[in-house]
């Protein structure tokens, strides 16, 4: 297992970044921990399954997860809690780490 870890920056070009660095082109994003400061991601509307809707949020987020790394690129699903015990969930498209850090647990493919 290989861990990455972001003390700050956007998450996903930076893990984009460090998997190239390390010459990971495929591997499973078995858990996903942190916190930042603000985050975007995207969820299907009813009836229509081939349509994202995106939404950013400019607010913090405790932040759990999974994904992989597929040729090389970051795919990432989220949960995000927020202020008032809400949780916001979806694929993350980007979240800037600031204040916290980010660390994704990697087992990569082969």
């Amino acid at each position: 297992m290989i861990v990455f870890e972001v003390p700050e920056g956007e998450l996903v070009a930076e893990l984009n970044r460090q998997a190239a660095e390390a010459g990971i082109t495929d591997a499973a994003i078995v858990s996903l921990i942190g916190g930042v400061d603000s985050f975007t991601v995207s969820t299907m509307p009813e009836g229509d399954a081939l349509t994202d809707t995106i939404t950013k949020y400019d607010l913090p987020g405790e932040m759990t997860g999974g994904g992989e790394i597929r040729d090389g690129f970051v795919h990432l699903h989220v949960v995000m809690g927020v202020e008032g015990d809400r949780a916001i969930a979806g694929h993350l498209h980007e979240a800037l780490i600031a204040t916290h850090f980010a660390r994704a647990y990697i087992i990569p493919a082969g």
